[in-house]
């Protein structure tokens, strides 16, 4: 088996890198980005690029901790440790590791939570300047906000328990980090450097508004 050390490597290191892009930080990926597409060249398309991965990330890290529910309940051991580091211990809690409302898997309402935002990401990654896309970052303030609440809530099972869960930890940095994508996009609104076209004509290949000058 893989170790969990690893796996956990692989999580957090797209999800730094999509945080990264969402700052100032993200102009120094600029000239590779660029290589591969022009329009990388403006910080919105960095900004939505890092906001794609780190939903993404979050979503498979959710389809993850839902698996390892499933194994627990199987009679699988995927992460159990005797540190205070034990998934197994808080996904295998029948108590703690459904909501307290629908019995429903935390890792199922993850999963689907997130599938909904990197809905909203890819297409407003796709058409940012569409007149449903200033609403749509909205949408996705609430969720991710909303988020909190839920992960404040699932910290204190953990409290309870005296275990952590490090592939929920995960997941509750990505919603964190998506949270900051979305408030900084709507700022990035408020200031008005949300619109590439001040700078259009001197993206590499870019055509568009050398058409419209002519």
């Amino acid at each position: 088996m893989v170790d969990q050390n690893i796996i956990l490597i692989a999580y957090a290191v797209p999800l730094l890198f999509g945080l990264a892009l969402m700052t100032k930080a993200g102009e120094s990926f600029s000239p590779t980005l660029t290589s591969r597409s022009p329009l990388y060249a403006f910080a919105r398309r960095r900004h939505m690029l890092g906001l794609n991965i780190a939903a993404f990330v979050g979503f498979v890290v959710s389809v993850h901790t839902l698996w390892i529910s499933n194994k627990i309940s199987e009679g699988g051991n995927v992460c159990s440790s005797a540190t205070v580091f034990s998934c197994d211990d808080v996904l295998g809690n029948a108590q703690y590791n459904v909501d307290p409302f629908f019995g429903i898997s935390w890792g199922l309402i993850g999963m689907f939570a997130f599938a909904a935002v990197l809905f909203i990401t890819n297409a407003v990654g796709k058409e940012p300047d569409a007149i449903w896309a200033e609403p749509y970052l909205k949408y996705g303030t609430f969720m991710t906000g909303a988020g909190i609440l839920v992960i404040a809530l699932l910290v204190s099972y953990e409290v309870r328990m005296g275990k952590i869960c490090q592939f929920c930890t995960m997941a509750h940095i990505a919603n964190i980090i998506c949270l900051f994508g979305f408030w900084k996009a709507g700022k990035m609104h408020e200031n008005g450097s949300w619109k590439d076209e001040d700078g259009e004509s001197e993206a590499p290949g870019n055509t568009k508004s050398k058409r419209r000058k002519s």
